[in-house]
């Protein structure tokens, strides 16, 4: 069954996002049990919401539910946001960011500041989407397709290149104990900047910024909606437990 939000906050979600781009859900709480850490979530895969159409698709519960928000949940009271400036990092220790639309510079400088003040960050960095959507391409309802995030990756001293000639088959990537699923990744490399990042396995760096902590996955097929690959969630658990010590 769709997971259902509240008619309250809906309708709060809906008169926030009048006149902007955020998506559905952007800028409203989770209702979750008291006492578990609070999630920062932004991007432009749909793992809120699910994929909606319309805040009226949101109401009557018919948008297609993504898998992995329950398994956030598990751990994470959610807080959906539409900006990492101003006053939406405040109060956060965790954030996961999924595919997110180019950030501006403020919240470039808004975000390196946070980390190095100690949040901890979940990037997912997909240089070529490749999971499906029913929106087409240049609906600003759709997963972003090209991640657009060259200031803050080469401030942190990364480099994400992308092989546009590669024809290989959706394949999965061995990390610690799990299979992690990848789909024409991205490859970083290690260039000079403020972090000091480890790289594995070509897809995956972990930096320590000042006194936070970045994970970046050059990758978001993890993520994909309509065919999750059977990995998928126990890869998930993984880079939770990475990033936050949350499993």
């Amino acid at each position: 069954m769709p997971l259902r939000p509240s008619l309250n906050a809906a309708v709060a979600a809906a008169l926030m996002c009048l006149g902007s781009a955020c998506q559905p859900g952007e800028a409203v709480q989770s209702e979750q049990a008291e006492g578990s850490p609070e999630l920062g979530l932004m991007g432009t895969i749909p793992i809120y919401w699910g994929e909606a159409g319309d805040f009226g698709e949101v109401l009557a519960g018919d948008s297609a539910a993504h898998w992995a928000r329950p398994r956030l949940e598990a751990h994470f009271r959610l807080r959906p946001i539409d900006s990492l400036a101003g006053p939406g990092l405040a109060g956060l220790d965790y954030l996961l960011l999924a595919q997110p639309r180019a950030l501006s510079p403020a919240e470039n400088v808004a975000l390196d500041s946070w980390v190095r003040d100690g949040g901890k960050l979940l990037l997912f960095a997909d240089p070529m989407l490749t999971g499906e959507s029913r929106f087409a391409i240049g609906d600003r309802r759709r997963p972003q397709d090209v991640i657009l995030l060259s200031p803050i990756l080469q401030h942190w001293g990364l480099g994400l290149q992308f092989d546009d000639s590669s024809d290989e088959e959706a394949t999965a990537v061995r990390m610690s104990d799990v299979q992690v699923p990848v789909d024409l990744p991205g490859t970083f490399v290690a260039r000079d900047g403020e972090a000091d990042c480890e790289i594995r396995a070509q897809v995956l760096a972990v930096c320590a910024i000042g006194r936070g902590r970045a994970v970046i996955l050059a990758d978001a097929a993890l993520l994909d909606l309509h065919h999750a690959h059977p990995e998928a969630p126990a890869a998930l658990d993984w880079l939770l437990a990475e990033s936050f010590g949350q499993r």
